[in-house]
């Protein structure tokens, strides 16, 4: 095969393997088809009023101040005296759509929804609002647009403010509830004189939903330990009970309104979210109204997480629920059918009713899900083979008539408690069923990808060694008769399997899954004569080195692996790192450059051991950056003064990079001094933020072709850009790292010259854009596997070095402050990987630097780095299981999705390389043949 074919098959086979993960564990739970389920009895409640605080904490609303002063004292009171309180667990991740659709549909939305945005809705699912009879949302215009869209009919009015609103350097965020209740307030007002509204307004199964984003708005800019945070707690509760006693005079006192106060999600103490830590997942839920049980008092409870205590609230039943169960909850309160997708279990301890309402809300709940349960399995055995299809033995069809009827006769004896403790327990099996089939093909099409993965890894192996290893034989006639024989029995399977999957009604993924693993075993098998060349030469090979080398990889691979859950790990092997020179003997040979080496690793291994989030900004650290990067800059113009010299270009164009690393610094430290005052994002510091970003891209192209010149007019181009993203400790990072890959690059080189006894060529004089000798370019050797291994583990601590971008939490928003304020979440998530990718660029640009200078193709390293990055990838594939919390699923297929991303983008790097390489190469030659 072709090198461009070879990355061109190879960039495919890698895109396969990241989209599989999705298919795989990432597949939209919702079907569709089900029958509503409502509850034939009156309900309680006629209307109800849903205020849901963005971005607020359980402990932020419950905990007294200091000095014993409530920060909610009108929802405290509902608390003792008159409703049922508790805390809502959220589920990862802990963002404001995914939590939303939990609380008004019941269910938690797949992962693969975020790429959809917050105004689209990837699928169409029901609601509360959907079931109801009119609903009326006031608050922002990146959550209400989904569930009006959402919803069939015209019954559900949006009213939303402008979103510039949304401004983190605003100097009062907590405007934006103001404006809420001041709307809902008018609303009402305008309606006693508008008879239609009136009479709307009046009808039964009505919904009202007040958005508060003030408090997450106020919690991002301000962190959630602020004044303003806590001062808007407090004006949320005003709010709040301004909103009921207006609605209890507007509705005359007739006791049948319902009220529910919750949060979508809580906030870091840093003022994050979107991760598993407690203050993401704990949110308050407090009702009260028509329908919900009064406070009762309760001597022990049992909670042991010592929140009561710290609450002041050990004497109030505390009532905790899933997030999800919020949706059964309004639907049971005003009579309206539960959410068609929702998994929530109605939470009976929140309901003031009859026992007999009780059991016939939970009869309703327990055959809603049921329903889904049902669908699913039709779905599931009409693409199965009748022979091959297992069903969920505790709900076989049989059985689920027997519960249903069971459940139906024991509430039509009376027998009501009994009827209750029924339905939960056919609700525990529904949902047990639901997931069985939801991860039903599950083990088969992970089979099907780890298959096609240990295929290619092989060929890849198979592959370096035809090529590197003088391996290679002329074929044989006995060689192409077993070749056109194996290719037929390939071709076999192949129809095999595709008929296997089309009897099914297979989905078209399916397809690609599991036929990939044909044609790449079938590579495999065509290098048979390669592996037996391997196997015949493996006495003439010095063994203990290659077993040595072997037990290296193998404990380096699981470093870097270990290191995506232990950042230490990266301490640890920048602390080994740094000893090389000493066991490789070239401290001897060159005691500087090793010395720089040495001390640039432990420099940067102090890194991984600072804290990944949770730190104050502190712009001093990012003066210290500055200054640090003027420093280098400076010594490099000096010694070039009075050593080598440098064109008049680049002289000039460092001493301008000189002079925007310093307005950079300037416009950081400016724009946190403004925002602190609560002044505003400066425009001029906005217009040197977005020029410094754009020019970044260009400036480099302005430097010489010289090696050295243009890294280093590359990194200080990239370091601009990380100061203005840069809001504490990290802005320290691109400098120390540039330090440690200059030092890697001049190390290398003596390495290079030790072995092959020949004169180092200094980088200043090193011109990449020359035509390449193809004589000069030579072959791998084993110490390449520890270049490769070094660039990848370099790479890893790129990523993790100062933070951890498998967590979502670990993003400050305060980043982005330089560039813009008015939320946004795209640009904002843009720019924020960028800051997480300007580490990685730093690190590729120095290994292209290497390959350069040391005189190795760029395609047989990057041969080498795919491998480790493989098995890597491999790795995580393995850990991830269908038993555990989804937490840890996640975390484990996050990591998965980080390393098939880096090894993807090598792929794109590698196909243009060789491009660019190929064509200096002809040019090369031509010009070497009309020379001669």
């Amino acid at each position: 095969m072709k090198m461009m074919t070879f990355f061109i098959v190879g960039l495919i086979v890698h895109v396969v393997f990241f989209v599989s993960i999705f298919d795989i564990y990432f597949t939209s739970p919702l079907v569709h088809g089900m029958t509503p389920q409502r509850v034939h009895l009156a309900p309680p409640a006629k209307r109800l009023v849903l205020f849901v605080a963005d971005g607020l904490r359980a402990d932020s609303l419950f905990k007294p101040d200091d000095n014993g002063t409530v920060r909610a004292p009108y929802l405290r009171s509902v608390i003792e005296e008159g409703g049922t309180w508790g805390v809502s667990h959220t589920r990862v991740p802990t963002e404001s759509r995914p939590g939303h659709v939990a609380l008004l549909a019941g269910f938690y939305e797949d992962v693969s929804a975020v790429a959809k945005g917050w105004k689209e809705n990837p699928v169409e699912f029901d609601s509360v609002f959907n079931e109801s009879r009119h609903t009326w949302c006031w608050g922002s215009p990146d959550i209400l647009p989904m569930f009006a869209k959402g919803a069939t009919g015209d019954h559900v009015y949006t009213h939303t403010y402008p979103p510039e609103r949304e401004d983190f350097a605003s100097t009062d965020a907590s405007r934006l509830d103001t404006w809420v209740f001041d709307e809902v307030k008018d609303f009402l007002s305008v309606a006693k004189s508008n008879e239609t509204l009136l009479n709307k307004l009046h009808e039964e199964q009505n919904v009202f939903f007040l958005h508060l984003l003030g408090i997450d708005t106020n919690g991002h800019a301000h962190r959630p330990m602020s004044k303003e945070y806590l001062e808007n707690i407090g004006l949320v509760d005003a709010g709040v009970a301004e909103i009921v006693t207006v609605m209890d005079d507007f509705y005359g006192h007739d006791g049948k309104t319902a009220y529910v106060f919750t949060s979508d999600h809580g906030m870091t103490n840093w003022g994050s979210h979107g991760a598993g830590h407690p203050s993401e997942t704990l949110t308050p839920l407090v009702a009260w109204g028509a329908g919900v049980q009064t406070a009762q008092r309760e001597g022990s409870q049992k909670y042991d997480d010592n929140y009561l205590k710290e609450w002041g609230l050990e004497t109030y039943k505390r009532v905790d629920v899933n997030q999800a169960d919020i949706a059964p909850l309004m639907s049971s309160l005003i009579g309206v059918p539960f959410p068609l997708n929702s998994v929530g279990v109605l939470p009976l301890n929140y309901l003031n009713n009859s026992q007999h309402f009780k059991a016939e809300s939970m009869y309703s709940n327990a055959v809603q899900i049921l329903e889904q349960f049902r669908v699913k399995m039709a779905q599931k055995k009409e693409t199965t083979l009748s022979f091959l299809f297992t069903p969920y033995q505790p709900l076989t069809d049989s059985k689920q008539m027997d519960f249903v009827r069971q459940a139906r006769d024991l509430i039509n004896k009376g027998q009501f408690n009994e009827a209750i403790h029924y339905c939960e327990d056919l609700i525990a099996q529904a949902m047990e069923g639901l997931s069985y089939y939801h991860t039903y093909d599950r083990f088969f099409l992970g089979s099907s990808v780890v298959l096609g993965f240990i295929g290619w890894t092989s060929y890849v192996v198979l592959f370096i060694l035809k090529t590197h290893a003088s391996l290679r034989k002329p074929p044989s006639n006995m060689h192409m008769v077993t070749e056109r024989n194996l290719g037929q029995a390939f071709l076999c399977v192949g129809l095999l399997v595709a008929l296997f999957l089309l009897v099914q009604s297979s989905p078209w993924t399916y397809y690609i899954y599991c036929l990939l693993p044909v044609p790449v075993w079938h590579s495999v098998m065509r290098e048979f004569e390669t592996l037996a060349g391997l196997i015949r030469s493996i006495p003439s090979l010095p063994l203990s080195k290659c077993f040595g080398y072997f037990l290296l990889v193998t404990f380096g691979i699981e470093l870097l692996v270990m290191s995506f859950f232990y950042r230490a790990m990266l301490t640890l092997g920048l602390v080994v790192l740094a000893l090389w020179p000493m066991v490789s003997g070239l401290y001897t040979k060159a005691k500087f450059r090793s010395l720089s080496w040495m001390f640039s690793c432990l420099f940067l291994a102090v890194f991984p051991l600072l804290p990944v989030v949770g730190r104050e900004p502190n712009v001093n650290y990012v003066i210290c950056s500055a200054v640090l990067t003027l420093f280098n800059l400076s010594s490099y113009l000096w010694s070039s003064w009075r050593g080598s010299p440098v064109m008049q270009r680049d002289r000039q164009l460092f001493i301008c990079q000189m002079v925007q690393v310093v307005l950079c610094a300037y416009t950081l430290t400016s724009t946190h001094s403004s925002l602190q005052l609560k002044q505003g994002l400066p425009l001029f510091n906005q217009l040197v933020s977005w020029f410094t970003l754009v020019s970044s891209f260009l400036i480099p192209l302005l430097s010489s072709t010289k090696l050295f010149q243009r890294l280093l007019s590359i990194l200080v181009s990239l370091v601009c850009v990380y100061l203005l993203l840069s809001t504490g400790y990290e802005a320290l990072f691109p400098p120390v790292l540039s330090w440690l890959m200059f030092a890697w690059i001049n190390i290398e080189q003596e390495a290079m010259t030790t072995q092959e006894s020949t004169y180092r060529t200094e980088l200043c004089s090193i011109d990449f854009a020359e035509n390449i000798d193809i004589t000069k370019i030579r072959q791998l050797r084993l110490d390449d596997i520890r270049r490769s291994y070094f660039f990848v583990f370099f790479i890893i601590t790129a990523f993790f070095g100062c933070g951890n971008i498998a967590s979502i939490n670990s993003f400050d928003p305060a980043s982005v402050y330089c560039f813009l304020t008015v939320f946004n979440p795209f640009i904002m998530g843009g720019l924020l990987m960028w800051k997480v990718l300007i580490p990685f660029v730093i690190v590729m640009c120095t290994f292209e630097s290497i390959q350069v200078s040391t005189q190795l193709s760029s395609r047989s390293l990057f041969l080498v780095v795919l491998v480790i990055s493989d098995l890597m990838a491999l790795h995580f594939f393995f850990l991830v299981k269908d038993y555990g919390s989804w937490l840890d699923i996640g975390t484990s297929i996050s990591h998965y999705v980080i390393v098939m991303s880096m090894t993807i983008f090598l792929m794109l790097l590698s196909v243009m390389t060789h491009i660019l390489t190929s064509k200096r190469i002809i040019i090369g030659q031509k010009r070497k043949m009309h020379f001669r």
